[in-house]
């Protein structure tokens, strides 16, 4: 299985993933948290708590996909390890990255922006085994599992208390499952994620989402990875003493432009270098 057989075989796999976490009305099937006397407590509608009950959910499906693609599913050792799901080819070797992600839509119908991962440590340095399972450099593909959903307008009290019996009483707090998966460049945006946070933010646009028609779509990853490798936010480039290189598309452009003008303009002072250069290290060689 190469990267585009296991987008495909995974893109085919959510569309049945509904049947998994959902109603046949569309409503979350889970309620709340249950303890051993039997209460049950209303689950909260933090998204953070939301996305991870929804991973713990879907991990029997996802080891079940795995068996019928002979691949082999790893979980990430620690919480905060890159990525959530790192499945490995049995007949290649080829790893296979999948971050799952969620995000819900307000009340005029438009998503919330992603957070699709850091742009510092492991993905700069792609050999580094720092908070990721495999170096970054090791997968053949990086893919988002996203999950857009609806809230439900009644906000559960968290205070409440039911009993096994009350439980049709209770409201899900969410609805409307929407699955996908995309290769990650496919929906970056070109800002970070919200927050004054190190992570790459996606679009808000969820057909863009859906569909993986962000800003990089077209551009390709060869140039999402340059520009989120080298970016620097207004911090960073603050505390590193030195003026901010761009910090969108148009002064990505213009930067990389200005830096092609000017190998342009001595483009025979630095082929003339190179010659002496490698002429004086072939002295050095030959003495010794």
């Amino acid at each position: 299985m190469n990267k585009d057989q296991i987008l495909k075989a995974l893109q085919d796999e959510v569309a049945t993933y509904n049947k998994v976490i959902a109603t046949e009305k569309g409503d979350w099937i889970v309620k709340g948290f249950i303890d051993i006397y039997k209460r049950i407590y209303t689950i909260s509608i933090d998204t953070k708590v939301v996305s991870k009950v929804i991973e713990l959910l879907l991990i029997p499906a996802f080891e079940e996909f795995a068996k019928k693609n002979d691949l082999t599913l790893e979980l990430p050792p620690q919480q905060n390890f890159y990525p959530d799901l790192s499945f490995t080819s049995n007949k290649t070797g080829e790893k296979f990255a999948v971050d799952i992600k969620s995000t819900f839509l307000d009340n005029k119908g438009k998503g919330k922006s992603m957070t699709l991962g850091a742009f510092t440590g492991y993905f700069r340095n792609r050999k580094s085994t720092k908070n990721t399972l495999h170096p970054y450099g090791e997968y053949a593909t990086h893919l988002v599992l996203g999950v857009v959903y609806s809230q439900n307008q009644v906000d559960p009290n968290e205070k409440d208390i039911y009993s096994i019996d009350e439980l049709g009483e209770i409201q899900s707090v969410i609805k409307d499952f929407k699955f996908f998966v995309q290769p990650k460049y496919k929906i970056a945006s070109a800002s970070p994620g919200s927050g004054n946070t190190k992570n790459i933010g996606s679009t808000n646009d969820i057909n863009k989402l859906i569909n993986g028609k962000g800003v990089f779509s077209d551009l390709g990853e060869e140039v999402y990875d340059d520009y989120w490798m080298y970016y620097l936010t207004k911090d960073m480039a603050q505390a590193l003493e030195i003026p901010r290189p761009y910090a969108n598309l148009k002064s990505y452009l213009e930067y990389k432009q200005r830096g092609q003008d000017v190998l342009t303009k001595h483009k025979e002072e630095i082929e003339k270098f190179i010659e002496e250069e490698s002429e004086n290290e072939q002295e050095i060689s030959d003495d010794e």
